[in-house]
C-alpha cells in the first residue's frame, strides 16, 4: 500500500448519516494511501476502530503510573530517612534508620503519588488539550450524524472528493465552506441535439431575372 507524504495540506470534512457508509469510506481511503483520517461518531464504535487501524495502541498510562509509583517510593523513603535523622530517637542500640517501620509511609506515598500521576497521564491522553478546530467540526455529529476529515495533499482532491461523494457522502466542507456537486452535462451528440429543433435543409431558390 502507497503511503503519500502530503504537502500543501487541506482538509475537507464529509457527512454521513449512517456507520456502513463511513466505515466503507474509510477503508476505501487508507487503500488508496490516504493515513491522516479522523473520524466523528455519536457512539462509540470498535468497527471505526477498527477501519481506522488506531484501536488496539497500548496505552501511555501506565508509563505514568510507573514514574509515580516510583517517585512517590523515593519521596517516603527521603521523609522518613531524613526525619530520623534530622530527630534522632535513640532507642538502646537500635538503629537510628529501620527499614521496616518506614515501609509503610513509603508504600502510601507510592500508592497516593501513583494514583495521581494516573488521573494526569489519563487526562493527557485522552486527548483534551487537542481541541478541533470548529470549522472542521459539526454539531449534528454529537446528535445523529457520522463524519470523517480527511488531510491530504492539494494535487489528490479531486480524487478524495470522487471518493467521499461516491460512497454517499451528504455534505462536504473544505476548509469550512460547502462544497457544491458539479454538475457535469453531457456534450450533444448531434447538432439537432444542442438546438432542440429539428434541422431542414433547404434548397436555394434561384431568382429568375424577367427581361424588361
Amino acid at each position: 500500500m502507497e503511503v503519500r507524504i502530503m504537502s500543501e495540506n487541506k482538509k475537507i470534512l464529509a457527512i454521513y448519516s449512517y456507520m456502513d457508509l463511513l466505515i466503507d469510506t474509510i477503508k476505501e481511503l487508507r487503500s488508496k494511501g490516504f493515513e491522516d483520517i479522523r473520524a466523528f461518531s455519536p457512539v462509540p464504535s470498535h468497527e471505526i476502530e477498527d477501519a481506522l487501524d488506531k484501536g488496539y495502541e497500548p496505552s501511555k498510562v501506565k508509563y505514568f503510573t510507573l514514574c509515580g509509583a516510583i517517585l512517590g517510593a523515593c519521596v517516603g523513603a527521603a521523609f522518613t530517612v531524613l526525619t530520623s535523622l534530622d530527630w534522632p530517637i535513640v532507642t538502646s542500640a537500635k538503629p537510628i534508620v529501620s527499614v521496616p517501620p518506614y515501609m509503610i509511609i513509603i508504600f502510601e506515598c507510592m500508592i497516593l503519588i501513583g494514583g495521581l500521576s494516573t488521573f494526569l497521564g489519563l487526562i493527557i491522553n485522552s486527548r483534551l488539550r487537542k481541541n478541533v478546530d470548529p470549522i472542521h467540526y459539526d454539531d449534528r455529529f454529537s446528535n445523529d450524524k457520522f463524519g470523517i476529515l480527511v488531510t491530504f495533499d492539494n494535487a489528490d482532491f479531486e480524487q478524495v472528493e470522487h471518493i467521499l461523494r461516491d460512497f454517499g457522502s451528504e455534505e462536504l466542507k473544505l476548509d469550512g465552506e460547502i462544497l457544491e456537486e458539479k454538475v457535469v452535462e453531457p456534450e450533444p451528440e448531434s447538432l439537432e441535439e444542442a438546438t432542440d429543433e429539428p434541422l431542414t435543409q433547404e434548397k436555394p431558390t434561384e431568382e429568375k431575372e424577367s427581361d424588361s
